[in-house]
């Protein structure tokens, strides 16, 4: 059968399906034409957007996703990495030659830089994380190049404070999110009018699923590192998840063993609070299946959550993506 690839007025892929007794079936991805739409709407509203960049499967869907959005052309505005300093070395390494293969602009900022100038204190112990320290990195990033709109790969399933997000977030002079002062998004209308020192934090994809990502990204054969797949890895148990011991940055008591397994990891965050999961899903439809028969949540392998009940929505309070 012919399949003959088509745009919806978003610039969605439809597909023909052939016909059947003259009636013509077409095929819809409608969070593609969503995520299509809230882009360009970001660029028609905002004076300087900038896509927030890790290097994970989320990301990188978006940087996909804004290619259509603006095919032919290339993506109007620069990707930017909030670095820890602790982020997996294939993450660092598929960031610096996706953006060079796509010839758009990198802007990285370094946590580092905020421990260094006494802007944020490095964490200790055994649950240290750098992870909540990027809120204040990003904040002075968004000011430093006066971006009025971050666009960020959150999706409502991964946590209950991201549930309450809406698509376009609006965050205070001070880079903080009021979950009880919303506006409404109506009928697909997004409103981006802000006031002077306000920011918007754009959600393309709050309507997708991990599964829909991953499913996304078999479809659209889109690359994404090695880390996402099953490898033979260095790794020791703590409280009972899956922690790397392949560096210096994940701390380790002396009793807890290293070990070699066959693990993979759902999420990508900073080393030190993100854990793996035993797989041997070391193909996208095998971490597709896997996902369609998972019981947890991604988020499950991510500590930083596990601080306190309300741990996620006190971050993004303060600033967090």
């Amino acid at each position: 059968m012919e399949i003959v690839e088509k745009k919806d007025e978003y610039g969605g892929e439809i597909s023909d399906l052939g016909t059947q007794e003259g009636v013509t079936t077409l095929s819809v991805n409608p969070l593609e034409s969503e995520a299509i739409y809230i882009f360009r709407e970001v660029v028609a509203q905002f004076e300087k957007p900038v896509l927030l960049f890790s290097g994970g499967k989320d990301s990188i869907t978006l940087v996909r996703l804004a290619q259509k959005a603006f095919y032919p052309g290339k993506i109007p505005f620069p990707l930017l990495h909030i670095d820890t300093g602790h982020n997996f070395p294939e993450t660092i390494e598929f960031r610096d030659r996706l953006v060079k293969e796509l010839g758009v602009e990198l802007i990285v900022r370094n946590v580092q830089d905020s421990i260094d100038q006494g802007k944020v204190v490095e964490e200790k112990g055994r649950y240290a994380s750098r992870n909540s320290l990027q809120t204040t990195t990003l904040l002075d990033a968004l000011e430093e190049f006066k971006f009025d709109a971050a666009i960020g790969g959150a999706r409502r399933d991964e946590e209950k404070a991201r549930a309450k997000e809406r698509i376009f977030s609006v965050r205070d002079d001070f880079g903080q999110w009021d979950e009880k002062n919303q506006r409404p998004e109506l009928f697909d209308h997004l409103n981006g009018k802000i006031d002077l020192g306000q920011n918007v934090r754009v959600f393309p994809i709050s309507n997708w699923t991990e599964l829909d990502v991953w499913s996304y990204i078999e479809k659209e054969e889109i690359e994404i590192p090695s880390i996402y797949f099953a490898h033979k890895r260095k790794t020791f148990i703590r409280d009972g998840m899956i922690w790397s011991a392949e560096d210096d940055v994940v701390y380790r008591d002396e009793h807890e063993e290293v070990e070699e397994r066959m693990v993979r990891f759902r999420t990508v965050g900073d080393m030190s609070c993100t854990a793996a999961v035993l797989s041997d899903a070391i193909t996208i439809d095998k971490v597709v299946a896997e996902i369609r028969d998972s019981e947890i949540s991604e988020r499950g392998a991510r500590i930083d959550d596990k601080r306190s009940e309300a741990a996620m929505e006190k971050r993004k309070q303060q600033g967090y993506f």
